[in-house]
């Protein structure tokens, strides 16, 4: 990013060493600005969301016609509310954004339910503190949440069976972390994203793919080399799907692992019907009737609440699920000033004045 698009003297300072980055001052700026020829990536630096690149060109056009008028500084209260119901995820980003910019913070806790209309967050203080950012709040909010939502659903249908958030594939890189640390609040047992894990202080989930036996040619040379390479810790899970029957696989792979095998993944594709509870009973039904009743079953593929609670009761143990929640469609949230100078006020069709909202929690 260069620079020295910024207007003199208040350019967006860099992030890190207890700088906080300020948005951009005015149009001019936003006309300026030049993007790195060689950029890499279109997704959006810490720096570039600190700094309001990632706002809505009328935010800046607000702020440069209301210091016009010397109104940019007038204190405010804002609040945000859902458009329906959902649970709560995201505040933390959302605190790290407006962080050391002078102004309190209110909001629901993370991984509490809200309902429609319910405001979730409020935040006091100048408009020219937070105002510009008010398009990556509303963003941070109505994506996180609809994600931590979707997995709470899942949470749900699986209880008290535990699912892991396998949705990185799904979403853009950039993004695949925010996405399974949602997942993680809405109530997933772990997440296949190695930084969406090591940011919620986990360890990632996941065994192999079926590249790793297709290019070995045989699932039993798989199980057996994970066996002796990998951490004596790690779950030996192995996918039965590949080549042959998954009951006839599971045992095969059974028989040869014994105790250390930990369980079975079935994942078998759309084209063969997918995970179907039947397949289940029969793969549950022939490993029990070989003595190997602590091989658990893990299934993954296209799931979403309904075929969760189907396989659940069919006798699966566990779940994986990726695209119902990384495709989750986001909560639209609104922001709304309903105080200014003390004095209460709103749009109409809204009523001026904080709204009582004892749920709420101060964060800054």
């Amino acid at each position: 990013m260069n620079r020295k698009d910024a207007k003199e003297g208040q350019e967006p300072a860099a992030a890190g060493h207890g700088h906080r980055p300020g948005p951009l001052s005015d149009v001019a700026s936003v006309e300026r600005l030049e993007v790195e020829p060689d950029r890499r990536f279109y997704s959006a630096s810490h720096d570039e969301i600190a700094s309001g690149l990632t706002t809505d060109i009328y935010f800046v056009r607000t702020m440069e016609i209301l210091r016009d008028l010397g109104l940019a500084a007038t204190p405010v209260v804002a609040e945000i509310f859902a458009s329906r119901e959902g649970v709560m995820a995201g505040n933390e980003e959302a605190s790290n954004l407006l962080a050391g910019r002078g102004v309190s913070l209110w909001a629901l806790p993370e991984g509490e339910r809200f309902g429609p209309q319910e405001v979730v967050m409020r935040i006091s203080g100048p408009y020219q503190a937070f105002g510009p950012y008010e398009t990556a709040l509303l963003g941070i909010l109505a994506s996180s949440s609809a994600w931590a939502t979707a997995a709470a659903e899942c949470r749900e249908a699986a209880d008290p069976k535990p699912f892991i958030c396998f949705g990185a594939r799904h979403v853009h890189p950039a993004v695949a972390p925010v996405m399974e640390r949602a997942a993680l609040v809405g109530g997933a047992a772990g997440a296949s994203c190695i930084l969406a894990a090591k940011l919620a202080g986990l360890d990632p989930s996941g065994t192999i793919p079926h590249a790793a036996m297709l290019i070995a040619g045989d699932t039993l040379v798989i199980a057996e080399a994970y066996d002796r390479t990998m951490p004596a810790e790690a779950p030996r899970i192995i996918l039965v799907d590949t080549f042959h029957d998954e009951a006839e696989e599971a045992l095969r792979v059974a028989r040869r692992m014994g105790e250390r095998l930990t369980g079975v993944r079935l994942d078998t594709p759309g084209e063969r019907g997918g995970v179907t509870p039947d397949l289940v009973r029969e793969v549950r039904a022939r490993l029990d009737q070989e003595g190997f009743e602590h091989v658990k079953i893990f299934v993954s593929g296209g799931l979403d609440p309904d075929r969760i609670r189907l396989l659940k009761d069919a006798g699966a143990d566990a779940f994986g699920v990726g695209s119902y929640i990384s495709r989750a469609r986001p909560i639209d949230m609104t922001m709304d000033i309903k105080e200014v100078a003390g004095r209460p006020i709103a749009k109409r069709g809204r009523i001026p004045g904080v709204t009582q909202s004892p749920r709420l929690q101060r964060v800054l």
